[in-house]
């Protein structure tokens, strides 16, 4: 059987147990509600899967900010250039495609290069000039199915000042990636020149969640704070400049970088980074046998590891040091 053909039974045995929910779900007698809710969140994310499937493999960053702030504002004009150096640099922008931050992001990346997750609300939200219309705009009912396909689709994370939607997007992204959920992504949290809107979460992140002990030191790694775009751009390319992906085949961590590291480089990274591991070394290797599902990555020097699952702000540094040879 081809790899192609391998993929494909993985695929049918998936869809046999969507079925078999949905028989199952039958036999339960379920209230109209929760079938509403059911129905609805299929539908969304299989509509949303095949308008993001054809650029899967072109990289992206989610852009989160406030609905209100003015194009006059500081702000706006930040986010606008900081889409464009990403549109320039061959990134796609998301935004929820409303206006204020979300229409700055656009603006600054145009049409082509932007993909929109705009929520439908109780009161009018419409799409922003630049992305309405577009085939690349999906609308959304529930706030869940279009945080998770900000998150799942996207290889780098920018959050401009918000209100509450924004904080609970920039909380939920850092909780993701501490927990794993998500793998280790660029999460800059970008302020105006000037502003202090981040610097002041940074502070109360420092003074009382770690101070209280309510996160590690090594989890400040997993965010930047900046108010400058052309240093955020820059962190983004910079964290992708060796390394490429990662994902887990059986209980190892697999890194995926494009250039090998040395053998001295891989020297100190068992050294430095041993604390990370359950048990034995990292390896430099070739693509794995179970790693045929994923062709586009065949030439690409792997890291394994049986990594902890716990310490991914350790992983983020692990990341950084990759970058660095």
């Amino acid at each position: 059987m081809s790899e192609q053909q391998q993929r494909q039974e993985r695929i049918d045995d998936l869809i046999r147990r969507i079925r078999d929910s949905a028989q199952r779900l039958a036999e339960d007698h379920p209230a109209r509600g929760d079938m509403k809710i059911l129905s609805r969140t299929l539908r969304e994310l299989r509509y949303a899967f095949k308008v993001f499937a054809p650029y899967r493999k072109h990289r992206k960053v989610t852009v989160f900010g406030s609905a209100r702030t003015p194009a006059s504002e500081p702000t706006y004009q930040a986010c606008v250039d900081f889409g464009r150096e990403m549109a320039e640099r061959d990134w796609m922008v998301i935004t929820g495609a409303a206006h204020g931050i979300m229409e700055a992001g656009h603006v600054g990346a145009g049409r082509e290069m932007s993909m929109g997750l705009n929520i439908m609300l109780p009161f009018e939200q419409s799409a922003n000039a630049v992305i309405d219309g577009d085939h690349k705009l999906v609308n959304m009912k529930y706030f869940f199915t279009r945080k998770l396909m900000f998150v799942k689709e996207c290889d780098a994370v920018v959050c401009y000042p918000g209100g509450f939607g924004t904080m609970d997007e920039a909380m939920e992204v850092l909780t993701l990636v501490q927990t794993g959920k998500r793998d280790v992504v660029p999460i800059i949290l970008a302020d105006a020149p000037g502003g202090n809107y981040w610097k002041m979460l940074d502070n109360f992140v420092r003074e009382e969640l770690l101070g209280g002990g309510m996160i590690s030191p090594e989890d400040l790694h997993l965010y930047s704070v900046t108010e400058d775009y052309q240093e955020a751009a820059d962190e983004i390319l910079q964290f992708y400049k060796n390394y490429h992906s990662m994902r887990y085949v059986g209980r190892d961590l697999v890194l995926r970088f494009k250039q090998p590291l040395s053998e001295s480089a891989l020297e100190q990274v068992n050294t430095d980074f041993a604390d990370i591991l359950n048990s034995g070394t990292f390896t430099q290797t070739g693509r794995l046998d179970d790693e045929q599902d994923d062709p586009a990555t065949n030439d690409l020097t792997r890291l394994v590891s049986h990594f902890n699952r716990r310490n991914h702000g350790r992983l983020r540094q692990l990341i950084n040091f990759i970058n660095q040879q």
